[in-house]
Protein backbone atom coordinates (compact mmCIF):
# COMPACT_ATOMS: atom_id res chain seq x y z
CA UNK A 1 0.00 0.00 0.00
CA UNK A 2 1.35 3.31 -0.70
CA UNK A 3 1.35 5.78 2.33
CA UNK A 4 0.32 9.19 1.37
CA UNK A 5 0.64 12.50 3.30
CA UNK A 6 -0.96 15.52 2.83
CA UNK A 7 1.25 18.93 3.16
CA UNK A 8 -1.69 21.71 3.00
CA UNK A 9 -0.54 25.81 3.32
CA UNK A 10 -0.77 28.72 1.32
CA UNK A 11 2.89 28.56 0.43
CA UNK A 12 2.66 32.75 0.00
CA UNK A 13 5.28 31.69 -1.42
CA UNK A 14 6.90 28.16 -0.91
CA UNK A 15 10.06 28.91 1.18
CA UNK A 16 13.15 27.10 2.30
CA UNK A 17 11.25 26.26 5.51
CA UNK A 18 8.46 24.14 3.32
CA UNK A 19 11.00 22.64 1.39
CA UNK A 20 12.86 21.22 4.42
CA UNK A 21 9.24 20.20 5.74
CA UNK A 22 8.44 18.50 2.34
CA UNK A 23 11.70 16.62 2.86
CA UNK A 24 11.47 14.91 5.98
CA UNK A 25 8.00 14.35 5.12
CA UNK A 26 9.12 12.13 1.87
CA UNK A 27 11.27 10.38 3.98
CA UNK A 28 8.01 9.18 5.60
CA UNK A 29 5.69 8.89 3.05
CA UNK A 30 5.86 7.20 -0.55
CA UNK A 31 3.97 10.05 -1.91
CA UNK A 32 3.41 13.59 -0.48
CA UNK A 33 0.45 15.88 -2.43
CA UNK A 34 1.35 19.65 -1.63
CA UNK A 35 -2.40 21.49 -1.27
CA UNK A 36 -2.76 24.85 -1.86
CA UNK A 37 -4.91 26.15 0.54
CA UNK A 38 -7.12 28.64 -1.47
CA UNK A 39 -9.87 30.53 0.75
CA UNK A 40 -11.90 33.37 -0.20
CA UNK A 41 -11.41 35.06 2.90
CA UNK A 42 -7.48 34.95 3.15
CA UNK A 43 -5.91 37.28 0.86
CA UNK A 44 -2.62 36.72 -0.43
CA UNK A 45 0.72 38.17 -2.01
CA UNK A 46 1.23 35.85 -4.98
CA UNK A 47 -2.05 34.88 -7.58
CA UNK A 48 -2.56 31.14 -7.45
CA UNK A 49 -0.79 30.71 -10.34
CA UNK A 50 2.57 32.19 -9.11
CA UNK A 51 2.54 29.49 -6.22
CA UNK A 52 1.66 26.76 -8.58
CA UNK A 53 4.77 27.98 -10.65
CA UNK A 54 6.93 28.59 -7.29
CA UNK A 55 6.07 24.92 -6.16
CA UNK A 56 6.75 23.10 -9.20
CA UNK A 57 10.36 25.00 -9.50
CA UNK A 58 11.14 24.26 -5.89
CA UNK A 59 9.85 20.56 -6.45
CA UNK A 60 12.54 20.02 -9.58
CA UNK A 61 15.42 20.75 -8.07
CA UNK A 62 14.97 17.95 -5.33
CA UNK A 63 17.32 15.32 -5.04
CA UNK A 64 17.26 12.19 -6.27
CA UNK A 65 14.07 11.97 -8.26
CA UNK A 66 12.10 12.98 -5.25
CA UNK A 67 10.03 15.59 -6.82
CA UNK A 68 8.37 12.38 -8.83
CA UNK A 69 7.14 11.59 -5.51
CA UNK A 70 5.21 14.75 -5.44
CA UNK A 71 2.07 15.92 -6.39
CA UNK A 72 0.40 19.71 -6.06
CA UNK A 73 -3.27 20.10 -6.09
CA UNK A 74 -5.81 22.81 -4.27
CA UNK A 75 -8.42 22.79 -1.56
CA UNK A 76 -10.88 25.38 -0.79
CA UNK A 77 -12.49 23.72 2.28
CA UNK A 78 -11.71 21.16 4.94
CA UNK A 79 -8.16 19.91 5.18
CA UNK A 80 -9.53 16.88 6.18
CA UNK A 81 -11.54 16.70 3.24
CA UNK A 82 -8.56 17.47 1.17
CA UNK A 83 -6.77 15.05 2.53
CA UNK A 84 -9.06 12.28 2.36
CA UNK A 85 -9.90 13.31 -1.81
CA UNK A 86 -6.05 12.68 -1.54
CA UNK A 87 -6.21 9.61 -0.51
CA UNK A 88 -3.81 10.84 2.29
CA UNK A 89 -3.53 8.52 5.73
CA UNK A 90 -1.50 11.66 7.03
CA UNK A 91 -1.07 15.05 7.32
CA UNK A 92 2.17 16.76 7.47
CA UNK A 93 2.92 20.31 9.89
CA UNK A 94 5.67 21.87 10.34
CA UNK A 95 6.78 23.24 13.65
CA UNK A 96 9.15 26.54 14.22
CA UNK A 97 8.42 27.16 17.76
CA UNK A 98 6.28 26.54 20.82
CA UNK A 99 3.08 28.74 19.38
CA UNK A 100 2.97 26.81 16.52
CA UNK A 101 2.79 24.22 18.12
CA UNK A 102 -0.05 24.99 20.54
CA UNK A 103 -1.99 26.47 16.98
CA UNK A 104 -0.94 22.87 15.48
CA UNK A 105 -2.21 21.19 18.73
CA UNK A 106 -5.61 22.77 18.48
CA UNK A 107 -6.20 21.75 14.77
CA UNK A 108 -4.68 18.10 15.13
CA UNK A 109 -7.30 17.82 18.13
CA UNK A 110 -10.12 18.74 15.81
CA UNK A 111 -9.30 16.97 12.50
CA UNK A 112 -8.98 13.87 14.36
CA UNK A 113 -12.41 14.64 15.79
CA UNK A 114 -13.83 15.33 12.23
CA UNK A 115 -11.57 12.42 10.30
CA UNK A 116 -10.28 9.68 12.98
CA UNK A 117 -8.63 7.69 9.74
CA UNK A 118 -6.09 10.87 9.26
CA UNK A 119 -3.18 11.23 11.09
CA UNK A 120 -1.60 14.34 11.95
CA UNK A 121 2.45 14.25 11.67
CA UNK A 122 4.12 16.76 13.39
CA UNK A 123 8.22 17.67 11.72
CA UNK A 124 10.13 20.11 13.34
CA UNK A 125 11.97 22.45 11.45
CA UNK A 126 15.62 22.23 11.11
CA UNK A 127 17.75 24.69 12.82
CA UNK A 128 18.62 26.59 9.09
CA UNK A 129 15.19 26.76 8.68
CA UNK A 130 13.22 27.65 11.75
CA UNK A 131 13.26 31.45 11.25
CA UNK A 132 12.22 31.08 7.84
CA UNK A 133 7.95 31.98 7.66
CA UNK A 134 6.43 33.01 4.23
CA UNK A 135 5.53 36.61 5.96
CA UNK A 136 9.09 37.12 6.40
CA UNK A 137 9.72 36.67 2.51
CA UNK A 138 7.20 38.79 1.70
CA UNK A 139 8.25 41.38 3.63
CA UNK A 140 11.78 41.34 2.47
CA UNK A 141 10.32 40.67 -1.33
CA UNK A 142 8.25 43.69 -0.59
CA UNK A 143 11.13 45.60 0.04
CA UNK A 144 13.72 44.22 -2.68
CA UNK A 145 15.77 42.27 -0.27
CA UNK A 146 17.82 39.62 -0.78
CA UNK A 147 15.95 36.30 -0.72
CA UNK A 148 18.80 33.59 -1.61
CA UNK A 149 19.04 32.03 2.07
CA UNK A 150 15.16 32.00 2.33
CA UNK A 151 14.02 30.64 -0.56
CA UNK A 152 14.81 27.92 -3.32
CA UNK A 153 17.03 29.52 -5.93
CA UNK A 154 14.57 28.96 -8.80
CA UNK A 155 11.97 30.46 -6.63
CA UNK A 156 13.74 34.02 -6.54
CA UNK A 157 13.45 34.54 -10.76
CA UNK A 158 9.62 34.03 -9.97
CA UNK A 159 8.79 36.13 -7.04
CA UNK A 160 10.25 38.63 -8.37
CA UNK A 161 8.65 38.25 -11.59
CA UNK A 162 5.62 38.24 -9.86
CA UNK A 163 6.57 41.37 -7.98
CA UNK A 164 7.38 42.78 -11.27
CA UNK A 165 3.92 42.47 -12.55
CA UNK A 166 2.17 43.68 -9.58
CA UNK A 167 1.66 40.56 -8.11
Amino acid sequence: MIRTALYPGTFDPITNGHVDILAAALALADRVEIAIGTHPTKSTMFALDDRLAMIAAAVAELPNGQGDRVAVSTFDGLTVAAARSAGATLIVRGLRNGADFDYEMQMAATNAVLAPEVQTVFLPASAGTRHITATLVRQIAGMNGDLSTFVPSSVQSLIQNALDRGA
